[in-house]
């Protein structure tokens, strides 16, 4: 069985990555199981400033998934390159580094230190984060601003560069097919979809900020449909994320043509999902007897 996959030039033993700010710098999930076991780790948002996010409550179950406004809360790239990714280099995994920002300036200069360090395997371009004012889902929505970003940034990132698509918008392979014309090098989606809970007895909203990026099992399956769409529209590589839970849901994106999988939610509630997900992958390959994952991926196009 073969489960390794390259994404974009980058090399990955297995297909099976956390999503971007469900799994910190991973120094908490390195206490669960050794780190080198996933194809790559996706740290959390990282910006130019250290930002302390949005103010508490700030998160909150709901049915079918959770609901987060964490608000892109980081310690800023210089600190995150001192004290965050000399530790992750060394745990033998490929490391994209999540990159965001509230100006195109902003955004340039998180990705060229990122670039530069030679501590980072990849870049995510976070342009699909609801839960700020300036920057984040603003980027990611009209593709003509999309285009834009990814093309200033473009000529600053020396590793492949990965655009995080938002689900918020009415066509998703426009964002996709701006992304992929001004350099990208692969996607990955979707981000949260935008939600809110409202608390019946204080007759107000949960959240603090009243809105928030709704995740876990219950978008599975817009996430699948359109890393269907995407992947039929563009020629890039796809990540696909969305409510996966078992090997099963990794499978169901693969053969939607993902070229590899993240892993968000389901972390907080099983701090070994991912590497459970990809067992139950390797064990599904071999009750079907499949050699490698290109006989199954985009079998379902």
């Amino acid at each position: 069985m073969n489960t390794a996959v390259d994404l974009a030039g980058l090399r990955l033993r297995n297909p099976v990555m956390p999503a971007s700010g469900c799994f910190g710098f991973g120094r908490e999930y390195a206490e669960f199981y050794p780190l080198s076991c996933l194809g790559a780790v996706v740290t959390k948002a990282i910006t130019g400033s250290g930002r302390r996010g949005n103010p508490t409550p700030r998160v909150t179950e709901t049915d079918g998934g959770m609901l987060n406004s964490i608000g892109l809360a980081n310690p800023g790239v210089d600190a995150v390159l001192c004290d965050e990714l000399p530790w992750l280099r060394q745990q033998g995994v490929p490391i994209i580094a999540n990159a965001a920002g509230s100006t195109v300036d902003e955004y340039c200069e998180v990705v060229d230190k990122l670039s530069r360090s030679g501590l980072v395997d990849a870049v995510e371009l976070n342009v699909s984060c609801p839960n700020v004012e300036t920057g984040g889902l603003s980027f990611g929505v009209d593709p003509d601003i999309l285009c834009q970003l990814v093309t200033a940034v473009r000529p600053l990132c020396t590793v492949p560069l990965i655009v995080k698509l938002s689900p918020n918008t009415t066509d998703i392979t426009a964002a996709a097919g701006a992304a992929a014309a001004a350099g990208a090098d692969a996607l990955s989606l979707i981000n949260t979809l935008v939600g809110m809970a409202i608390d019946v007895k204080t007759r107000r909203p949960i959240l603090a900020r009243g809105v928030g990026g709704y995740s876990g099992p219950g978008i599975k399956p817009v996430a699948l449909r359109m890393v269907y769409q995407t992947v039929k529209s563009v020629n890039i590589p796809v990540i696909g994320m969305g409510g996966i839970r078992t090997g099963i849901d990794a499978i169901e994106f693969i053969m939607a043509g993902a070229a590899a999988v993240s892993v968000g939610t389901a972390n907080f509630t099983q701090p070994d999902a991912c590497v459970v997900i990809v067992r139950e992958i390797e064990e599904f390959m071999r009750q079907e007897g499949i050699g490698c994952l290109e006989e199954i991926r985009g079998c379902a196009l």
